[in-house]
């Protein structure tokens, strides 16, 4: 644990990740629960151990359905709605190629072309069979594999948020790694501070910082976890139309909204989107609100309303979509 003028801190490494509470109290048994809450959230729907709900369905896979609890089966069933979208990047079934490359991973090399068309074949989101009577899960394909890490963080802050504000906590702030969630704001300030970091760049190293009050921050970009080869960057946002990592104008993609949960789907979709479609969609959806860093080295948000932005980068251009 660590303090700051009356703010209470606590770290561990869990997902993979470092994760980060903040509190106004000093409340070192609250701490622990929040911290074995999300223990037991990555238990089930983690695919990077043998056994979870999630590793049972997709050991399942071709052969029989599998129940699963409640919380469970309703993330499956969000994240296979979200994927059947019409040209959707979100994809709950891109496991095999996930496997495959490895990004992240010790994952160093380009798959061959035709050993990524076999494993495309696997992940079609149409080929899972969804029971809510028997809260099951059927891959109907031998080989397929769910996964949900593009959702997982996102379930769990709102989760870890929605147990804050049972134990009646007004203030404090969640960080799972990129997944940014908050309650209330600090004591005479106008919000939390969250870092939007230069991709590339230094880990201390920020374009600028976001200001919020009781919202969600997701960042996910191309520099969070990729490899070079033949002076081309392989990052870890797979397409599973093309089998390969996503090729566009974008580096990385802010979203601020109520739930993490949406900042996970949505940054996911507005990276398949692009810039210009991304900007026109985001304005029929007023909770939610994003911001873009391109390759021209330019920071473009959506709006406003949600949140406030202070560029701190001067090699960077900010632009606000004036028609939102």
């Amino acid at each position: 644990m660590s303090t700051d003028e009356g703010v209470y801190a606590w770290s561990a490494v869990l997902m993979g990740s470092p994760i980060l509470l903040k509190l106004f109290d000093n409340n070192p048994t609250l701490a622990a629960q929040v911290f074995r809450l999300i223990r037991h959230q990555e238990n089930i729907l983690t695919v990077n151990r043998a056994h979870s709900e999630v590793m049972a369905i997709n050991h399942a896979a071709g052969q029989n359905a599998v129940s699963v609890s409640r919380e469970v089966f309703d993330l499956i069933a969000c994240a296979h709605q979200v994927s059947l979208l019409p040209d959707s990047l979100f994809n709950f079934t891109i496991g095999p190629l996930v496997k495959r490359w490895k990004i992240g991973f010790q994952g160093n090399s380009v798959p061959p072309a035709d050993e990524l068309n076999r494993l495309m074949a696997l992940t079609d989101p149409h080929n899972v069979e969804l029971d809510p009577a028997r809260l099951s899960v059927f891959l109907r394909q031998p080989g397929m594999e769910i996964d949900l890490g593009a959702i997982a963080k996102g379930y769990i802050a709102d989760v870890v948020r929605g147990f804050l504000r049972h134990q009646q906590v007004e203030r404090a702030l969640i960080n799972l790694g990129g997944n940014v969630q908050t309650l209330g704001a600090p004591p005479h300030t106008a919000g939390w501070s969250v870092g939007l970091k230069t991709p590339f760049g230094r880990a201390d190293e920020l374009i600028g910082v976001i200001e919020v009050v009781g919202k969600s921050v997701v960042t996910s970009g191309v520099y969070e976890r990729y490899f070079e080869r033949d002076g081309r960057c392989y990052h870890h946002i797979l397409d599973a139309r093309s089998g390969y990592p996503l090729d566009n104008e974008l580096l990385s993609v802010t979203v601020i909204s109520d739930r993490s949960l949406d900042g996970d789907i949505y940054t996911t979709l507005l990276y398949g989107l692009g810039v210009e479609k991304s900007l026109s969609a985001l304005r029929a959806l007023p909770h939610i609100e994003a911001i873009f860093v391109t390759r021209d080295a330019e920071v473009i948000c959506s709006s406003s309303r949600q949140f406030a932005f202070r560029l701190l980068d001067d090699r960077y251009r900010l632009i606000t979509d004036s028609t939102a």
